[in-house]
């Protein structure tokens, strides 16, 4: 049943005009009048609709049941990723939709090829939240992944935030599989950094207020794979994949 994203008041039994973006979409499908649709407003749950008429401009549905399913992790992972170069954070946005994670931070760091000035940062995150979107429609979840304005890693280490932040670092004594067989289920970010990591200055400085450091082993992973690999392998071994 084809799944689409419809921020609007829904109630069983009301009509709703479908916005122009999902009238494309069901154009391009060739659905006829009768076929059902599942909408969700990224409030939780879903709801599914019968395709009632359709034109060249508009198509209305009746919504007619409301399903509570939930695909969300019980703990709300951000992942805080250094700006990588090009087109990298299109795909760690879209992976990271998929393995669930509740929030994206993007990182100015020292070593990030990167830079964003405000107006294309603002653009920017426009284009990563229309990627959440077509990511939930894809995988299932029917709340939307949060993205946050990108942020100076200097200036965002000292937010006050009661979760855990880890950090990926060759560097690190522990590695990331040890520290999550010893603490429960819970809130937390992975920081990555970019291309060459994060600079020794702005490790130890994460360090010194209250980030906690762990490895991924012996092999160097890419900046675009890391975090990903990283929000992978906590899943797994708190047992939510």
């Amino acid at each position: 049943m084809p799944r689409f994203y419809c921020p609007q008041t829904m109630e069983i039994g009301t009509s709703l005009v479908l916005s122009e973006a999902i009238m494309r979409h069901i154009h391009v499908l060739r659905l006829p009048i009768g076929s059902h649709i599942t909408l969700f407003n990224g409030n939780g749950g879903e709801y599914v609709a019968t395709l009632d008429a359709i034109d060249r401009k508009t198509a209305t549905v009746q919504i007619k049941v409301f399903n509570p399913r939930d695909a969300e992790l019980p703990y709300a992972v951000t992942v805080a990723q250094a700006l990588p170069e090009n087109s990298k954070m299109d795909w760690i946005v879209e992976k990271a939709v998929e393995l669930g994670a509740a929030g994206l931070q993007p990182l100015a760091a020292k070593r990030c090829v990167t830079r964003l000035t405000s107006e294309r940062a603002e653009k920017k995150t426009a284009h990563w939240n229309a990627i959440v979107v077509a990511a939930s429609e894809q995988c299932g979840r029917n709340r939307l992944m949060q993205v946050a304005e990108p942020a100076d890693f200097a200036q965002w280490t000292e937010r006050d935030d009661l979760h855990r932040r880890l950090l990926l670092s060759p560097r690190a004594e522990h590695s990331l599989s040890e520290w999550v067989k010893h603490h429960p289920p819970q809130a937390l970010a992975l920081v990555i950094g970019p291309e060459g990591g994060f600079s020794p200055e702005e490790e130890e400085m994460a360090l010194s207020r209250g980030m906690i450091a762990v490895g991924m082993g012996d092999r160097i992973l890419r900046t675009e794979t890391a975090g990903l690999a990283a929000l992978a392998a906590l899943n797994g071994i708190w047992g939510i994949m």
